[in-house]
């Protein structure tokens, strides 16, 4: 009988970009049609999310902008193309949702990262509403209060 391989766990690519310039109002799992290069260069790590966004098209979802680097060894048959839209795999009554919410003003729909869940890679793809620049300076200053109080509390405890 062959012998079982571990399966990764975790995280591949996170956009903290997207957390900083959106308000995450909902979020959703979706699977993600790759190809064989595309697996291999994930499971080395090689991915960004920086700049991608979904797009709903035609009843459908699309990843746009993410970066796979393909590996040398892995894609030597294939003309690989790094940044190539890439199908996300969801529900239709999780798309009709999606749809609906960002044909209303100032929703938008974001990729918050990819990941592994058993042996598929997951998007993790969020309806998010778009911050001024106020609002990001406040989201850092409640963060530069919360790193002081903890902060105080670890120091607090060593003390005594």
């Amino acid at each position: 009988m062959a012998k079982q391989k571990k399966q990764p766990q975790g995280s591949i690519a996170l956009n903290k970009k997207a957390l900083h310039d959106y308000f995450i109002e909902q979020k959703f799992e979706a699977g993600l049609a790759l190809a064989g290069w595309e697996v291999k260069s994930l499971r080395a790590g090689k991915a960004q999310l920086v700049d991608s966004y979904v797009l709903l098209k035609d009843g459908e979802a699309w990843l746009m902008g993410s970066h796979i680097t393909p590996l040398t060894t892995a894609s030597t048959h294939v003309i690989a193309d790094p940044t190539r839209t890439r199908k996300l795999l969801l529900h239709k009554r999780e798309l009709d949702r999606l749809i609906g919410a960002v044909q209303q003003k100032g929703y938008t729909c974001v990729a918050l990262s990819l990941y592994w869940k058993k042996h598929l890679i997951k998007c993790e793809i969020a309806l998010a509403k778009g911050k001024k620049e106020f609002d990001k300076r406040h989201t850092e200053k409640e963060r530069d209060s919360d790193r002081e109080i903890q902060r105080a509390m670890r120091t607090k405890g060593k003390g005594e």
